[in-house]
């Protein structure tokens, strides 16, 4: 079975699936928090327009779980253990 890693935890996928299909396949609608009010966010317009899915892969930041493919090895860390999260979305964002 494939796998990523994911805040430390394997996460297994089926070939094909993006970051955020994983995620949302294994129950994780919501892995980052807006800045205001808090509230959850997780995979949006699953298209790549928004930034809601903003998740850090391989060490590099601000990546949009629904445009990068799972790939076996990935590691992937979200908001809920990351210290900063950077995000380019307008908004309460």
């Amino acid at each position: 079975m494939n796998e990523i890693t994911v805040d430390g935890e394997p996460l297994p996928f089926v070939e094909g699936q993006t970051v955020a299909a994983a995620l949302v396949a294994a129950g994780r609608v919501a892995w980052r928090t807006t800045r205001t009010g808090r509230r959850p966010r997780g995979v949006f317009c699953g298209i790549g327009v928004c930034f809601d899915c903003l998740v850090t892969i391989d060490g590099v930041g601000g990546q949009r779980a629904c445009l990068v493919p799972s790939r076996p090895g990935t590691t992937v860390t979200t908001a809920t253990t990351a210290t900063t999260v950077t995000t380019g979305e307008g908004g309460d964002g």
